[in-house]
């Protein structure tokens, strides 16, 4: 679905992803791992169009996207999440998600009955501003927000980022209800065990370069493999367990 061959990105002139090969296969999820300053968040906005890449290309359904503008990913069915959130402090649950789904008016209805249905609490306070909203709300709203334009492939940055265990297990229950509809997976995690469970496949990035590439399990299952890659020692299992079906 997505193939990312050769991109490098940077700031001003300094790159901080260096000729990234990336590929995530149009069913289930997709991580991308590594410390603060790894380069995660640099290739997600490369990727969507919000940081023009220096190098390589991006192809969605075999389709050159490299360059284009963000709202025309959003058109295409790519939709991103970043970890900041960006929802607008004073605007309620109810206008943030009629603003998601401003590149598919006609699903309106039907997306808010999706939304509501995987969110619960959302429904219960739709007439809230996102201000008044936790933590978890606000991640579910601005998760929700970009379900509103029916991705096919969602792209979350650090999506447990200042969660309670708790609330991490139920937003990757919540993530695998989405892998069942069939929305594709890529997220970016720091939360290292939950996405090795929920996920499939696996890329480590170390100074902007993958570092390894490969099934999940293998890292999982490798105490050494996963200090060799990832820096740490395998702990106990993620709350919560796999997420995919």
């Amino acid at each position: 679905m997505l193939d990312v061959q050769g991109l490098w990105a940077g700031y001003d002139d300094v790159p901080l992803v260096r000729d990234v090969h990336l590929e995530v296969p149009a069913t289930g999820a997709t991580a991308v791992l590594g410390s603060n300053g790894a380069g995660k968040t640099t290739l997600f906005r490369a990727i969507v169009g919000l940081l023009r890449p220096w190098r390589g290309t991006v192809r969605f359904d075999g389709e050159l996207l490299s360059g284009q503008p963000p709202h025309e990913m959003v058109r295409r069915g790519v939709v991103y999440v970043p970890a900041e959130r960006e929802l607008f402090p004073q605007l309620t649950v109810a206008q943030h998600l009629e603003l998601g789904a401003y590149c598919a008016p006609g699903l309106l209805r039907s997306g808010l009955q999706r939304v509501y249905t995987l969110f619960p609490r959302l429904a219960e306070r739709k007439e809230q501003r996102a201000s008044t909203l936790s933590g978890g709300e606000q991640q579910m709203l601005a998760i929700a927000r970009a379900l509103m334009a029916a991705p096919r492939l969602l792209l979350l940055d650090e999506p447990s980022t200042g969660l309670a265990p708790r609330l991490v297990a139920d937003l990757y229950r919540q993530l695998g209800t989405l892998l069942r509809e069939g929305v594709t997976i890529l997220l970016a995690e720091q939360h290292v065990q939950a996405a090795l469970n929920f996920c499939q496949r696996v890329y480590v990035l170390k100074d902007g370069r993958i570092a390894y590439g490969g099934p999940a399990g293998a890292l999982r299952g490798n105490p050494e493999l996963y200090r060799t890659y990832l820096g740490e020692t395998l702990g106990p299992p993620a709350p919560g367990g796999p997420g995919h079906p």
